[in-house]
Order: C-alpha cells, then sequence, then structure tokens
C-alpha cells in the first residue's frame, strides 16, 4: 500500500463511508435522546435548541461560520492574493462584542417585553413591526445571495477538487444530505454535529498547514515558513516594477496593484462594519447563544453565552492559519517545478493540498471533517431561514396551530430558500472572485443593519420611524448598487451615456469606502428623521435601560476570568496585525 500517495486510496474511501455512518449514528442517538425528555414536537426547540453548555456554543458559533467558502474561497484568496482579506477573518475580537454588550441587551428587552428569539422581534420591540418585518426580508435574500448560492458552488468545487466528483454532483449532493439532516434533526442536530467536527476540522486543516510547510522548507516547518514569506515578496508587482508582495494587511502605496481593491485603512473599516453586522446582529450566528433551559435565569444565560462567545473568538482566530495561509503554501509550492504540485485554479488550493500532504487513511478521517463541516455550516443556514419564516411571517398569520405544522413550513420555507440559491450561481459567477464576491454583497447589505441595531440601542431619541427608515432606505440603496455592480462588473466596465456618467460617483467607487459613507449616511438620516417623527414610548426606551437590578444581574454573570480570557483574545489579534502589518 503506497501511504504517501497524492490520490485517494480505498483505505480513504472505506474510512470515509464508515466515518459518514458512525456520527449519522452518534447524530440521530443523540436527537432521540433530546426527543424522549422532550416529549413531543417543538418548533422552538428545534429551530433554536435548548441551553447547550458553553463551550458547544462556541463550537456551534465557530462550526456555523465555517463553510466551503472558507475551504475553497478563503484558501483560494490566499492562493492569489495573500493576507489581504485576512481582515474579515480577525474578528475574534468582534465575537467578544456580541457576548459582552449585544447578549445582555437582548436578554433585556426579552426580560421587559417577553420572549425574544429572532433578531427581527428585536426590532419590533425597539421600532415598529415593519422593521422588524423588514429585516427578516433582508435576511433571506442575504441568505440567497450570500450564503446558500455561496456553499452549494464552492462546495461543488470542493468535492471536485478533493474527490474527483463532477461539479453538480458535488453541489447537489451537498444540498440534499444537508437538506436531508436539517429536516431530520433540527438546531440540535446541528448542535451536535458541530461539537464533533469542529475538532477533526481543526487537526486536520493545521496537519495540512504543517505537512505543507514541512514540505514547502524541505522537512522543517520553520524553513518552510521562510520560503513562503519569500515567494510572497517576490508577487503583486506593479506598474513601476515595484514587487509589493501579498504578505501584508495594509496597502498604503497608490502604486500597489491592491490598493484600488483594499485601500489603506478603509479595509479595516469596511471589514469592521461587515463583522458587526454577521457577528452580533445576524440570526445565524446569534440564535446559537439565545436558548435557554428551563427554569435558568437571566444571569445564568448570560453567563453561558459570554463564555461561549470567548470560546468562539479563540476558535475565530483559527481559520487564517487552517486555510488562507495553507493557500499562500499552495501557491509557493506550485512555483517550484521540482515539487510535484500542481495549482491551475487557486479556487482548488485546499483540496489539492489534502491529497498531496496528507497520508492515505488521514485523508480519509479529514475529509470526514470537511463534508461535516460544509453540512453543519449550510444545516444552519438551512435552519435559521426556517426559524425567521415560521417565527416572523407565518406564525403572526396563523395563530393556534400545531408544533408540528410550524415545524413544516420551516422546512418548505428551507427548500425555496435552497432553489432560489441554486438560481443565483450563474449570475454570481460574473461578479467577481469569490470571496470577494462574498465580502461585496454582505458590504451593501451590513450598514442598514448596524446603523439600526447600534442606533437603537446606544440612543434613546432614535425615533421608531427613524428605524423603519433606516433600514428600508439602506437596504434600496444596497440593491440599486448591486444592480451597478451586475451591469457594469463590479464598476471595471468603462460604461458611457448621460446616465452612467452622471452617476460614476455611486458605481465606481470602492466597494469599501461606499460601505463606510453609506453607513454614515444612514445613521446621519435617522437622526434627522427623528426630528421629525414620533418619539419612542416609554415602554421602548425602559427596555434598552439597564436599571439597578439589571445591572447586578449583568454584574454577577462574568468575573475576572472572563475578562483575562477576553484580553487574550484581543490581545492574538493585535499580534497578528503587528506582524503582517
Amino acid at each position: 500500500m503506497n501511504w504517501n500517495s497524492n490520490e485517494f486510496i480505498w483505505l480513504d474511501w472505506v474510512i470515509i463511508v464508515i466515518g459518514i455512518l458512525a456520527i449519522g449514528w452518534a447524530v440521530w442517538r443523540s436527537i432521540q435522546k433530546h426527543n424522549r425528555q422532550q416529549k413531543g414536537a417543538d418548533s422552538e426547540d428545534y429551530l433554536f435548541g435548548k441551553g447547550e453548555p458553553w463551550y458547544i456554543i462556541g463550537a456551534a458559533i465557530f462550526a456555523a461560520n465555517i463553510g466551503s467558502e472558507h475551504l475553497v474561497g478563503l484558501a483560494g484568496t490566499g492562493a492569489e492574493s495573500g493576507v489581504a482579506m485576512a481582515h474579515w477573518e480577525m474578528h475574534g475580537w468582534m465575537i467578544l462584542i456580541l457576548g459582552w454588550l449585544f447578549v445582555p441587551f437582548y436578554q433585556l428587552m426579552s426580560t421587559k417585553l417577553g420572549k425574544i428569539i429572532t433578531m427581527p422581534d428585536f426590532l419590533k420591540a425597539r421600532y415598529t413591526p415593519r422593521t422588524g418585518s423588514w429585516l427578516s426580508i433582508i435576511t433571506l435574500i442575504a441568505y440567497v445571495l450570500t450564503k446558500v448560492s455561496v456553499t452549494a458552488f464552492t462546495g461543488g468545487i470542493f468535492m471536485e477538487s478533493l474527490l474527483g466528483l463532477p461539479f453538480w454532483y458535488g453541489a447537489i449532493g451537498l444540498i440534499v444530505l444537508t437538506g436531508i439532516f436539517t429536516v431530520l434533526g433540527g438546531m440540535k442536530g446541528v448542535m451536535t454535529l458541530s461539537a464533533i467536527q469542529t475538532p477533526i476540522l481543526i487537526i486536520g486543516s493545521f496537519l495540512v498547514l504543517f505537512l505543507g510547510l514541512s514540505a514547502l522548507g524541505g522537512g522543517s516547518v520553520i524553513d518552510g515558513w521562510t520560503a513562503m514569506i519569500d515567494y510572497t515578496k517576490t508577487l503583486n508587482v506593479g506598474a513601476d516594477g515595484v514587487a509589493y508582495g501579498t504578505a501584508h494587511l495594509f496597502q498604503f502605496d497608490t502604486g500597489n496593484p491592491l490598493y484600488d481593491e483594499y485601500p489603506g485603512v478603509w479595509v479595516f473599516l469596511g471589514a469592521s462594519i461587515i463583522g458587526l453586522w454577521y457577528w452580533a446582529t445576524d440570526q445565524h450566528i446569534v440564535q446559537r447563544v439565545l436558548g435557554q433551559r428551563k427554569g435558568e435565569s437571566s444571569d445564568e444565560v448570560m453567563k453561558r453565552a459570554r463564555r461561549g462567545t470567548i470560546a468562539a473568538g479563540y476558535f475565530k482566530l483559527l481559520p487564517v492559519f487552517m486555510f488562507l495561509i495553507p493557500g499562500m503554501v499552495a501557491a509557493a509550492l506550485a512555483a517550484r517545478p521540482d515539487s510535484g504540485f500542481t495549482l491551475d485554479n487557486p479556487d482548488m488550493a485546499f483540496g489539492s493540498m489534502v491529497k498531496f500532504v496528507l497520508p492515505a487513511g488521514v485523508k480519509g478521517i479529514v475529509t470526514i471533517g470537511f463534508i461535516s463541516a460544509l453540512v453543519a455550516s449550510l444545516a444552519a443556514f438551512f435552519n435559521s431561514c426556517a426559524t425567521l419564516y415560521t417565527e416572523d411571517f407565518y406564525k403572526p398569520m396563523f395563530k393556534g396551530k400545531t408544533e408540528a405544522r410550524y415545524v413544516l413550513v420551516g422546512r418548505i420555507a428551507t427548500i425555496i430558500v435552497v432553489i432560489l440559491g441554486i438560481i443565483w450561481i450563474p449570475i454570481m459567477m460574473k461578479l467577481g472572485s469569490l470571496y470577494s464576491y462574498l465580502q461585496g454583497i454582505q458590504s451593501i447589505l451590513a450598514p442598514a443593519m448596524v446603523a439600526v441595531f447600534v442606533m437603537g440601542i446606544f440612543s434613546k431619541r432614535i425615533t421608531p420611524k427613524a428605524g423603519e427608515a433606516g433600514m428600508i432606505v439602506g437596504f434600496i440603496i444596497g440593491m440599486v448598487r448591486l444592480l451597478t455592480n451586475i451591469f457594469t462588473d463590479t464598476g471595471k466596465d468603462v460604461m458611457t451615456g448621460g446616465f452612467w456618467e452622471s452617476t460614476s460617483w455611486f458605481w465606481q467607487t470602492n466597494w469599501l469606502i461606499f460601505e463606510v459613507w453609506l453607513l454614515v449616511f444612514i445613521m446621519l438620516m435617522m437622526v434627522v428623521v427623528s426630528f421629525f417623527t414620533p418619539k419612542p414610548t416609554a415602554q421602548q426606551i425602559d427596555a434598552i435601560t439597564f436599571d439597578g437590578n439589571y445591572k447586578e444581574l449583568i454584574r454577577k454573570s462574568w468575573n475576572k476570568w472572563d475578562v483575562i480570557a477576553s484580553g487574550g483574545v484581543v490581545l492574538a489579534c493585535v499580534l497578528f496585525y503587528v506582524y503582517f502589518w
């Protein structure tokens, strides 16, 4: 047997089949045990889960974030442009904002206004019912444009590069497998699979990293790292003949070819806006910390949720090393004719590295973790879609239906979102590289949601109608920008004519700069609208006001170790920025 084969052999396939069956059995047993304890169908439990331990919450947040866009897109962008987009992955500090700041607010409003289990619930309570409904619509559209379509597309590429399956077989197979899993497992299944696959995913990815560096360095990981950095210094050659390199997070020189895409500090500001939306206000992530055990107090909920986010903060430090840097290693290996490694498509960097550096048998084990990660991430999106539609649209319109009926409606909503996501794939393929496309779409959706949440929480003067206007106007502007991106190839095409020339500032402005100014515009507009519309009610203001009792509950929910652990996340992020400045 050739243990160092660069392809899958029979042993890998046997391990994959046995491993998937074993994981399926473990998840099924966990769900059955949970169902016996619940004694009947419960739509809320199906959609949210109940009171998972903090380490499971941390693993679930991490697993929900890791999808095929990382296995394919992040590794691909590493191979193509180095660490330029690592800003979006160094968001461990941003997850802390969810646990330390936003969770207490969500819990406060839940305590004072009744159970709040979706982000639209929060906006309905703080602003108007229409504001919450618009958030549900925008979120569902976002899932179609950025989650389902991206995951299906990149899942197909990953399965093709790793297992040799035809693209559409891999893409549709992943969706079908995930659909079955989501329908049968619900949130409990997602949580259980997350706990199983997270350690496999982390260990497997770091094996790829270290073995790849060892191959690049002739048996030495340190020499491999040096060789990778040296190779990046020869890349990104400008018109002036200078090689600016691809191992820098910030591009300040206008002669740098990457400057037009990631200009100066705008890249950090833009990434932070997307991060605040995604990590602190997006249903897909927040849903993992909202579950509550029966009889559990508010401070216990906050303690468990906060520690879960701290754990997730440490996990979030890993993807750069798990995916992006292996992509950089793949590019450096491919540049050496004597390495035996070839890379025709940057998006196939990670799958090709798995086959090239891992020994037989280990390939199979690691592949199980990767497939589980894809299923867990996509299942989390499916579950969030079901939650948003069922809780925010169907239940208010059709009250008094059975819990089984609500679960069925959530499943049907998920199927519709999946179909729309697949239809969007051909358009998505025309809008630039995968990871850039993903962040570009998020950059036009995030400002409205960040403005409405932040202004609603931190200002008691912002009126309900101002929040509604901010959400609607911000979304409309974002959609117009998306349409111009489609027509102009994201501003790259030369467009002539009175209309295009007079509006060039709108469709040609760098996407990060546009995102920041859109956020500023929406926030200023909300302030102006607040001068001319009725003030919030006393109940709405009370819901975001921490009284003495609630401040005491918050203080009881953390101790010095929570602070120290959070400081560790921040320090690690700072050190990364210092090294790759």
